[in-house]
Order: C-alpha cells, then sequence, then structure tokens
C-alpha cells in the first residue's frame, strides 16, 4: 500500500511561478499538481490531508554551507549532526551540504570517511558533502577524480588561515586545473590571508585586541584583491569558480566584472552580511566576540551592494556558512586576543524566515526567494530536480509556511546548539509552520516529529550551470 498525503489550498511557490494548487504526495515523492478548484485533484484520495490555506508552500531550503562539528582554533563547532540538522529543519532547511576537512599530512578519503562518520545515521535532514582542500598535492589531485565519481563534486579551497588551511596561488592553480578535467567545482574562501596576518600581529602589538578588530585587519580590500586573484586563475585553468561567503561591495564588483564578461563565476552571500554589520562587531564587553566570521561583517553601506547582487543575480545563493560557537567557553577563547576568537556564527535555523523577511522588506520577490534558498544550491550543487522544486518526481521535501505569523527571534527559542542568537530580538514576519522530508513529517504544525537518521546522504551530479 503506497503512502499518500495531500497539500490542499496553498499557494505553491517556486523559483519559476506561483500557483493555487493542491499536491499530492506518494512514496516520499511529489506524485502531482493540480490547480486548486480545478477539478482535477478531486478523485485524489490520501491517507492524510494537510489544509494549507491562507499558506505558502515552498520547496525545502538546501542550505550549501555548513560546518557540522567543524574542528576550529582548539575547539569544535558546537553544533553535531543531530542537533543541527533538527535546527535546520526547525528552520524550514530539508538539505545541508557540510564540508568535509581533509587535514595536512592525510588523504582526502580519510578526510571524507571521516565525515561520513560523523553524519551516518544522525541527520533529521538529507545532507551532502563538500571537501575541504588542505594539502593540495599529487596524491590529492588524483583522489579529487575518484570523489566526483562517488557524489562528492565540489572542492573548497582557502586563500586565508596560512597553517591550516590555506593554499598559495600555484596548489590553487592545479586544483583549478583538476576540476577543469573532473568537472568539480572549486569554491573559493577569497581573503589575503598573508596579508591579513601581518594586520593581525600589527594590531596585536598596538595593544587592539577587542573583537572589532577582527573587522578591521580582515580589510574590504583583501577580500576584493583574492576574489579578483581567484577569477583570474580561474580564468587560467579554464574553471568555473564559486566564491563563498560574499561580504563586500567591492568583491560583489569583481564578480559582476567576470560575470559580464559571460564567465563561469558563481557569488554567495550569507543572511549575517545581509543583516548585521561592524556595530555588532563593536559591541562592548567583548559580546563583539559573538559576530566573529571571517569573512567579517562590513559597514552596514556594504549591505545595499549585497542585495542589489541577489536582484541582478551578480550573486546567486545565501547560505548560512553555519558555524556555532557558544559564547561562554569557545568565543571566549578570544579575551584580549581577538585572533583566538572561534570563527563562526550560528544561522542554520533562521535563513529562511530571514529572506522572507526580505520579500516582507521589499529587497526580493517571493520567486527569488526561493530561487536563492532552494533551487539555485540544488542545481549548483548537482541536486535539482531532485531538491530545491516542486514539481513531479522531485523529493517530497514541502514546508507549509505561515507568511502572516510573526516571531521574535531569541536563543531561549532556537534549536542550535549554541547559547546565544546572532540575530537576538529580531522581529520577523514568517514562520514554517509544518516540514516535510521525503514525504515523511519532521516538524507538525510546529511540533517536532523527525528523529535522527531519517535523513540520508545524497550523492550530487557536477554542477548543472555547466554547459
Amino acid at each position: 500500500m503506497s503512502n499518500r498525503t495531500l497539500i490542499r489550498g496553498g499557494l505553491v511557490i517556486t523559483a519559476a511561478e506561483e500557483t493555487h494548487a493542491d499536491v499530492l504526495i506518494e512514496d516520499g515523492r511529489i506524485a502531482a499538481l493540480a490547480a486548486t478548484g480545478s477539478g482535477a485533484a478531486e478523485s485524489w484520495t490520501a491517507e492524510r490531508t494537510i489544509d494549507a490555506g491562507g499558506k505558502y508552500v515552498i520547496p525545502g531550503g538546501v542550505d550549501a554551507h555548513t560546518h557540522m562539528e567543524l574542528p576550529f582554533g582548539g575547539t569544535f563547532a558546537s553544533d553535531t549532526f543531530e542537533t543541527g540538522t533538527r535546527a535546520a529543519a526547525w528552520g524550514g532547511t530539508t538539505t545541508i551540504v557540510d564540508f568535509a576537512v581533509q587535514s595536512v599530512g592525510q588523504g582526502l578519503r580519510e578526510g571524507l570517511d571521516a565525515w561520513y562518520a560523523k553524519a551516518d545515521g544522525n541527520c533529521a535532514i538529507d545532507y551532502g558533502f563538500h571537501m575541504i582542500l588542505a594539502d593540495v598535492n599529487e596524491s590529492s589531485l588524483k583522489e579529487m577524480d575518484l570523489l566526483v565519481e562517488e557524489g562528492v563534486t565540489s572542492f573548497k579551497l582557502f586563500m586565508a588561515y596560512p597553517g591550516v588551511f590555506y593554499s598559495d596561488d600555484g596548489q590553487i592553480l592545479r586544483a583549478m586545473q583538476r576540476g577543469t578535467a573532473n568537472g568539480g567545482l572549486i569554491m573559493m574562501h577569497a581573503e589575503n590571508g598573508i596579508a591579513i596576518d601581518v594586520l593581525v600581529e600589527q594590531a596585536l602589538a598596538r595593544g587592539e585586541t577587542d573583537p572589532r578588530y577582527h573587522g578591521e585587519v580582515r580589510k574590504v580590500l583583501l577580500e576584493a584583491e583574492a576574489t579578483h586573484r581567484a577569477i583570474q586563475l580561474a580564468r587560467v585553468a579554464g574553471a568555473p569558480l564559486y566564491v563563498v561567503h560574499v561580504s563586500a561591495e567591492e568583491a560583489v564588483a569583481e564578480i559582476a566584472q567576470a560575470r559580464g564578461k559571460g564567465l563561469n563565476v558563481f557569488g554567495e552571500t550569507c543572511p549575517q552580511y545581509l543583516f548585521l554589520s561592524t556595530d555588532n562587531l563593536a559591541e562592548p564587553d567583548f559580546e563583539g566576540a559573538k559576530y566573529v566570521c571571517s569573512t567579517p561583517l562590513r559597514p552596514k553601506e556594504h549591505q545595499a551592494a549585497l542585495w542589489r547582487g541577489l536582484r541582478t543575480n551578480d550573486l546567486q545563493v545565501v547560505s548560512t556558512d553555519h558555524c556555532p560557537f557558544c559564547f561562554t567557553g569557545q568565543k571566549e577563547l578570544g579575551r584580549g586576543d581577538f585572533s583566538k576568537i572561534p570563527n563562526g556564527l550560528p544561522g542554520v535555523e533562521n535563513r529562511m524566515d530571514l529572506l522572507h523577511q526580505a520579500v516582507v522588506d521589499g529587497h526580493i520577490s517571493r520567486r527569488r526567494w526561493i530561487e536563492i534558498a532552494c533551487a539555485t544550491p540544488a542545481r549548483m550543487f548537482g541536486l535539482y530536480p531532485k531538491k530545491g522544486t516542486i514539481a513531479p518526481g522531485a523529493d517530497a521535501d514541502v514546508v507549509i509556511y505561515d507568511p502572516t505569523a510573526t516571531q521574535v527571534i531569541s536563543a531561549e527559542t532556537h534549536h542550535m546548539n549554541v547559547d546565544y542568537s546572532a540575530y537576538e530580538g529580531k522581529r520577523v514576519t514568517g514562520q514554517v509552520e509544518t516540514v516535510l522530508s521525503r514525504g515523511e513529517t519532521v516538524i507538525d504544525r510546529r511540533e517536532f516529529t523527525g528523529r535522527a537518521g531519517h535523513g540520508v546522504y545524497v550523492p550530487r551530479s557536477t554542477c548543472q550551470y555547466l554547459g
């Protein structure tokens, strides 16, 4: 006997269209859609009917940039795959793509297997992996081919963090050339880490130790310069490039210029750059440490350029870079030395709501909301149309979203395993009501009904924006 769910009377929103439609789900997939009141759905029967009248019916969010259990700065990101994916579900995200990490001196395989082990049996929603390349050499370059074959089709490199993740231009070029050959997409953390380390050392020598100096040493120009350099290296290699967590107007301009030349250059930004600023980093009594992430928060005037980039499609994706560290005991490692504050913010639970607030505020349209949060990340990382849309054959990752509910974001009510919220006290309009993951209810009218182990690993095809 098949397992059928019928969602009636909602406004179905995808990146392509908005229609008042009934949605039939069967055996974990979308079976059919029919315009509400057309009569086509009258004969449909189901074990369960969800009334979505007055609500949006949207694809589950795809967050293509998370760091669960990431080792960083002598500690670990505070969300496990269990707590982090549960929080993601609460926020209407039904797929994450996390980063497996190669350690220097080890192969890609060991790093990837370690992340498979962390996630296996623990996730409430589906997940995939990118691979962080920390040690580019002949052996790891060969391994890239094998990973692409098994569905790990994107590789992150760092122009920042010398001595940890940093790759020099020669290593980056070699990895890009390999990606050109095997179809893998190179993702870049674009900041000039060598220059930043000089500025960090000089700031600390002057006694500038507060969190706000984290933003001051990681200069806009050093993000723009690295973005420019990454684009030129990609051109030399004939490779596509995806620049992660773009935070500054000048970096957006570099990406826009490259795209204007018809290059396969893509840009991602994150809610923290759209809604927070250096004002947060400057909060007194070390409170600014809560907002230390890299690339850093920028002065407010950069936000307009990021919103414009999202409207003009010079930026295509909004991910979270979710990498939470508790204020007590973790962020506090950097008291007296901002360079020791673990870099990262919690946000996997807040992204869909913050972007809906952007719709309410007039920054983006409803369809663009779904495009940047669901459809484009799914296409960018080889998951579409299984993920990122509501169409026959797609996984039944579906969110019933109440566009009129209001909520106040707070650490007291969030589900991320972290002791503060980056958006504490922010009032937003719109809230997730019910979430289905492959047809199974994970959130049922604001009650968590999911379970660790429901989420499965999803192998990915290569970037679907390349010919």
